[in-house]
């Protein structure tokens, strides 16, 4: 099984947020941070607030923080929320099965049960259990694509440059 990256970006928005918890943070500086688009961001911190595990601030001097306490947000949670779809085989719908075998199949009794224990494990670690040292978050460096201003900079940097 696979995440999604806006399960992915999901998380790092999250544990960005809980890093720097006491003050406010932008979507530019959490895209600029982890090189991903502003707009998927601006999606992600829209669900994320809807859900009330992020606090919007709008205006000048605006941004986003934690609305709940680190502690209390379970990863098993936010994956369900982020992820539309956990149908590891085709048995697993039942609206679009067609497998022949589907009643004495132990594979599909197998997957749930990995399923279930895949959920186990994310349900028992916070938000607060993923937070870095403080002096390891410091130290990243920065990235240097221009991916992370949405795709502007990077259409203004290819029409003015010269050549095929």
């Amino acid at each position: 099984m696979r995440l999604s990256d806006y399960t992915d970006y999901t998380l790092r928005v999250l544990m960005y947020c809980a890093q720097h918890r006491e003050r406010l943070v932008t979507i530019a500086e959490i895209a600029t941070f982890h090189n991903v688009s502003k707009s998927v961001l601006m999606k992600i911190v829209n669900a994320l607030g809807q859900q009330g595990v992020l606090e919007t601030v709008r205006g000048r001097g605006g941004g986003i923080r934690l609305g709940a306490d680190a502690a209390s947000v379970r990863i098993g949670d936010v994956v369900r929320a982020a992820e539309t779809d956990f149908r590891l085989v085709e048995c697993f719908d039942r609206d679009h099965n067609t497998c022949r075998i589907d009643r004495a199949c132990a594979l599909k009794r197998c997957l749930h049960q990995a399923l279930n224990a895949y959920f186990a494990v994310l349900d028992a670690v916070t938000l607060a259990d993923l937070e870095m040292p403080r002096t390891v978050a410091v130290t990243l460096p920065a990235p240097t694509s221009a991916r992370a201003t949405d795709g502007a900079s990077l259409m203004s940097s290819r029409r003015n440059k010269k050549g095929p």
